[in-house]
């Protein structure tokens, strides 16, 4: 549905540009329902490439085509939807607010040069906008931030505007008052503070831009004078605030030309209002992109090496360099096969091109290094799900190619002849698990072929064969993250049910012991005849086996000792008590008893594990648990709630210590066994409102209660 909507939707041919200069690559950020999709969806219509705006409610909107998005009512993929203003493609990347989905909001940042945090005029942010908005601040990305969904009854565009201001910093500024209709509750216009014009839309877009009416002229002023302060303590010109403060009036050009200056060297950061429904500021923020935000020539570009890791001189955005693309989407489709969005950084994409395709660094995360030539066939401009055959892909633009063999999310694609890798961003690790299983074996094949197709294209999914638990686990970053990957997984005909996730566990002995194994059986032929006594004693966690002779005068024959060890660690593998392994114990082989016809290999592995199991019923065995080390970050005024948790689940807190790469965030460390984690991430957002992140490692076992 979602897809005839869109294929129906488009109008005109595919955009295309030739140079770097005339594109425009901008990621929508925000939380869950702040009105990113409607937004896009907006600007799509308002500039003719589609025809009429569709819906989240119906799911009819370009971006939201997954069938999970659609039926959520909410976004759960990165999309691409590119419209041209004043003859410059915008590369409009919708990501999904939702914390489960951060894996493809980072996409979306690494495909873009620019971030449009979208901020709800009713509902605020949450906490985990604010922490993005210092991330992008970390790597200088420049941002502006848009406040929507001012035709609700309880939109507020002046408290929404003091929030970004406390949350965000200073170098948040309106660059607009809103002016409220004849019935003193809708907006109906904006007032330009830079240029003291109105922006009138009583009859609909564009905007009729007139002189302000006598009443808006003291507001204007107010915040005019603030918004020119801010601009003119970012500009170059060093002798603009002294004239300033001397009363001296600076002509508009020169501020507005410092003003989209600072914008897209991350310095400053305009808020412009606009709503998606009745096309308030829809132009006005369009110009803004174009004007203010920054090219692909202005934007620095990720680090290359060889594919042996050798250093490479940093790559320009040149149409003419070396080529190096990088995939940020990869999804398989039913119909069209394997899908990969790709941002190009420097050279130009062409159909029919032999590239080298390389991943690498992701082998943890069953994502095995991987080096290929292939043929690109042909390149697309993604519209949402739809796809427009375009000729080229220049350095700056982003394009669709498809039913490569081997391409999938974040890697490289570089020449032939000189091949190369883009260092890879950042990835958050999965922390919940879920444990799958083919609903019946004639569904094992379906399941195997369904998961190599998300893996591909999730790097956020890690998929684990346990060999221990010999259950299938995927690490999913969520809950909403699993739904969706199970949802996937059956819509490709995989029939497949969830399990509780076993935790693997040892057992061991907690006193020492001796045993006695006597394995003597006459059947008529050869018979079979082992005696062998053992002394078990147990060693420091981690020690692991450790197997001692000390036969003399051959009660044992040399040749049956290993015979001995072999019964032994088989018997540890499966378990004295509860089957599970055992560990952390000295076995000491001190006597036994052999025939010279009757005893064997055999006879003597079958000895040696009677002699364990009958030293494990006098030696206290007792089962171990895993114990992870875990580190929390969590904001300073959380740590008490987090401590607490921790407690209550069996944690021994090491230490707490103020995050260094975080102000106001804390790192809390603490040792936490495994099964108390199983759904620790799920509990910790709960817990610090989203803003809580962790990262585990075994450490060692401990006796179980």
């Amino acid at each position: 549905m979602a897809q005839r909507s869109q294929e129906k939707g488009a109008a005109g041919g595919a955009p295309t540009v030739t140079e770097p200069g005339g594109v425009r690559n901008v990621v929508l950020v925000g939380h869950s329902g702040a009105g990113k999709t409607t937004l896009v969806e907006a600007l799509l219509a308002a500039t003719g490439t589609i025809g009429r705006a569709g819906t989240v409610a119906d799911g009819t909107t370009v971006c939201d085509h997954d069938p999970a998005a659609v039926r959520q009512q909410r976004s759960v993929s990165l999309a691409c939807a590119p419209l041209v203003h004043n003859g410059v493609k915008i590369n409009l990347l919708d990501t999904p607010g939702y914390a489960d989905f951060v894996g493809e909001l980072r996409a979306g940042l690494r495909a873009a040069d620019a971030a449009l945090f979208v901020v709800s005029a009713v509902d605020g942010m949450d906490a985990a906008t604010a922490v993005l908005w210092e991330e992008c601040a970390a790597v200088g990305m420049p941002r502006a931030v848009a406040v929507t969904r001012l035709d609700h009854p309880r939109a507020d565009f002046d408290e929404a505007v003091a929030l970004c201001q406390r949350v965000f910093g200073d170098n948040v500024l309106p660059l607009h008052l809103t002016m409220l209709g004849d019935d003193g509750e809708s907006v109906a216009g904006l007032l330009n503070l830079v240029t003291r014009r109105v922006f009138d839309y009583t009859a609909g877009l564009p905007a009729q831009v007139r002189e302000p009416d006598p009443e808006h002229l003291p507001a204007i002023a107010e915040s005019r004078n603030e918004l020119i302060e801010g601009i003119i303590a970012e500009s170059e010109d060093e002798s603009l605030m002294d004239r300033y403060l001397a009363g001296e009036e600076i002509d508009t050009d020169v501020l507005v030309a410092d003003l989209e200056k600072a914008v897209s060297k991350g310095h400053f950061h305009p808020v412009l209002p606009v709503c998606a429904a009745t096309g308030v500021g829809l132009d006005v923020l369009l110009d803004g992109l174009v004007s203010a935000f920054p090219s692909p020539l202005e934007h620095e570009l990720p680090a290359v090496t060889g594919v042996d890791g050798s250093p490479r001189p940093p790559l320009t955005c040149d149409p003419a360099g070396p080529l190096v693309a990088e995939v940020v989407r990869t999804t398989v489709d039913r119909h069209v096969g394997r899908v990969s969005l790709v941002r190009v950084f420097s050279g130009t994409l062409r159909p029919e091109l032999t590239v080298h395709v390389a991943g690498h660094g992701l082998a943890e995360r069953g994502h095995p290094d991987h080096d290929a030539d292939e043929r690109v066939g042909h390149l697309y401009t993604p519209l949402g799900a739809a796809l427009r055959e375009v000729g080229a892909c220049v350095a700056g633009d982003i394009c669709a190619i498809t039913k490569s063999g081997s391409a999938e999310t974040g890697d490289t694609i570089s020449a032939k002849d000189d091949p190369l890798l883009v260092a890879p961003w950042e990835m958050p690790e999965p922390l919940l698990p879920v444990a799958v299983v083919a609903h019946s074996r004639a569904d094992e094949d379906a399941l195997a072929r369904n998961l190599a197709r998300l893996v591909a294209g999730d790097p956020t999914l890690r998929l684990e064969r346990n060999p221990q638990t010999h259950q299938l686990v995927l690490w999913c970053m969520g809950e909403a993250h699993a739904d969706v990957v199970l949802d996937r997984l059956r819509a490709g005909g995989a029939e497949l049910d969830t399990e509780p996730v076993r935790v693997a566990l040892r057992e061991t002995l907690a006193a020492p012991a001796k045993g006695h194994g006597r394995h003597v059986k006459q059947s008529g032929g050869h018979g079979q005849y082992a005696v062998c006594d053992i002394e078990v004693e147990p060693l420091p966690r981690g020690a692991g086996f450790q197997f001692v002779d000390r036969i003399v005068g051959g009660a044992v024959p040399h040749n049956y000792i290993p015979s001995v060890e072999k019964g032994i660690r088989a018997q540890l593998e499966r378990g004295l008590v509860a089957g599970h392994p055992v560990v952390d114990l000295r076995v000491t082989l001190v006597d036994g008893k052999a025939h010279s016809v009757d005893s064997s290999d055999a006879a003597f592995q079958t000895a040696g594990a009677l002699a364990l199991r009958d030293a494990a019923e006098k030696g206290q065995p007792i089962v171990l648990e895993p114990v992870d080390e875990v580190v929390v970050r969590v904001p300073g005024h959380t740590v008490g709630a987090v401590l607490g948790d921790l407690a209550g689940r069996r944690g021994r807190v090491l230490g707490t210590e103020p995050d260094p790469d975080a102000e106001g965030h804390t790192l809390v460390r603490a040792e936490v066994p495994a099964v108390e984690l199983l759904r620790y991430a799920v509990e910790l957002r709960a817990l610090t409102a989203g803003t809580g992140t962790f990262r585990r490692h075994f450490t060692h076992h401990t006796p179980a209660p």
